[in-house]
């Protein structure tokens, strides 16, 4: 992927001098010609991972997930071990594994890469999930616009097929294992886990009243663990090198690999892998910093629905913990980067539209809420707004955050909190200056010309 830096087998980086800071696995060999075949796949000790699961009791292997530490990659964090666990047994029910492959966060694209370069890392760590799970089938909920991804998921599944990974005696003798890949209709809320089981049954997406949680009645109103790509494709590498190598990543309470997605106005985008707890200042250090000429101003953690941060925030350690105590979340790692000729006021209504535009109308809150704020941040953002407007802000994102049926709402609420606290000077200078100060018709921003100031990531 552009921007993407990795060592080889020896270390040995491409000369950026940072490498040793990156952790190459699920992307080690993303550049490798027909990187997504089976073939290439096992030269890279593909499906070495899944021989010594199905060597195991499936109790041991979940026990075995939880003692790596491997938390969720979807947003959340929650340890993937104990959701395996949740997982009633003995019941007599189908038990399911769901795949959410409906990557949609705006400035999120780490799983769609993946599936692209390296889809048998999802299939090889589906088996193992099955296996440890007890189940015959599981489904990948697919985003239906990546049309290449979806043909190349489809291959590989055929491949492993052919290649008797999957179908019948799959998890060992009289054990089958098939995988269905479906393609969504492109909205939001099926990223949401229950509104997703209720698309993959034919229904329209929508969140459903929880309990029952999907560990005992999801899709089908069977027992269901829903898992994010990233999560799943995380645990053939734990099981072929060991929980020992992957506790030594990251920090004692996130520990392991992962991929950072950087993008914005930064000298080179894309993929980085790193263990949890780099910061943003050495991701930017490694992919040459901000564009030319300009310094970073605000940048979000997790995607559009965290809570912005600013360049103070520079040295915070990209991990649950250390996100989450800068008053953000770490979230899908979606790194979006803006410099000081943005306007906080018109990113954050933008990302407004699109929260109000995909609310799935179900509750009020949500519903309601996100209209209403997108009527005053256009109106903030076009000089017509008042000061008092700014108050209403706050008030009605706090009448939707955490009192939405889904994170929907949440996520809704976040840059309007966040970006009000940092830049409320900013919103101020939209309604006493009747307009945007970035506006380069009006503006006097930039009376001496750009800025030739630097972000000094080694500051």
């Amino acid at each position: 992927m552009t921007g993407s830096a990795r060592t080889d087998e020896n270390g040995n980086g491409d000369g950026m001098g940072h490498e040793k800071l990156l952790s190459p696995v699920l992307s080690a060999f993303w550049d490798d010609p027909e990187s997504w075949t089976l073939e290439t796949y096992r030269r890279h000790e593909g499906y070495e991972g899944l021989r010594k699961a199905l060597a195991m009791d499936p109790d041991d292997v979940i026990a075995y997930v939880k003692e790596a530490g491997l938390r969720g990659r979807g947003g959340a964090g929650f340890p993937t071990g104990m959701k395996w666990q949740f997982i009633p047994q003995g019941d007599g029910k189908p038990h399911y594994l769901v795949v959410n492959a409906d990557e949609s966060e705006p400035g999120t694209c780490k799983d769609i890469p993946l599936l692209f370069a390296n889809p048998h890392s999802l299939i090889e760590g589906i088996v193992i999930a099955c296996h440890a799970i007890r189940s015959s089938h599981a489904f990948i909920y697919l985003r239906g616009e990546t049309v290449p991804v979806l043909r190349r998921l489809h291959e590989a599944v055929r491949e492993a097929y052919a290649a008797g990974i999957l179908g019948p005696d799959a998890l060992g003798s009289g054990k089958n294992l098939d995988i269905t890949v479906h393609a969504g209709a492109g909205a939001y809320i099926c990223g949401e886990e229950t509104a997703l089981l209720d698309s993959l049954e034919g229904r329209r997406g929508q969140p459903r009243l929880r309990p029952p949680f999907p560990a005992v009645a999801g899709l089908y109103a069977c027992p269901t663990v829903v898992n994010n790509v990233e999560s799943i494709a995380s645990v053939p590498a734990i099981f072929a090198r060991g929980k020992e190598w992957f506790r030594s990543m990251g920090s004692e309470k996130s520990p392991g690999f992962t991929l950072y997605s950087l993008s914005g106005h930064v000298a080179r985008p894309g993929q980085y892998e790193a263990p949890l707890g780099i910061t943003l200042r050495q991701l930017l250090d490694m992919s040459g910093g901000m564009r030319p000429g300009h310094r970073l101003k605000f940048w979000t953690p997790g995607g559009s629905s965290t809570p912005l941060l600013t360049d103070e925030h520079l040295d915070v350690p990209l991990d649950y913990e250390g996100v989450g105590a800068a008053g953000s979340m770490l979230g899908t790692k979606a790194l979006q980067c803006f410099d000081e000729t943005t306007c906080v006021v018109r990113a954050v209504t933008r990302w407004t539209e699109f929260y109000a535009h995909e609310s799935c109308g179900k509750c009020t809150p949500c519903r309601e809420g996100t209209y209403w704020l997108v009527q005053l941040m256009r109106d903030i953002e076009a000089g017509k707004g008042r000061i008092s407007d700014l108050d209403k802000l706050n008030d009605i994102a706090d009448n939707i955050n955490g009192k939405a049926f889904c994170a929907l709402g949440d996520g809704a609420a976040s840059p309007i909190f966040s970006s009000l606290q940092y830049f409320r000077e900013e919103y101020e200078q939209h309604i006493t200056g009747r307009g945007c100060p970035f506006d380069p018709a009006r503006s006097t921003l930039w009376a001496d010309g750009p800025s030739t100031s630097h972000l000094e990531v080694n500051a």
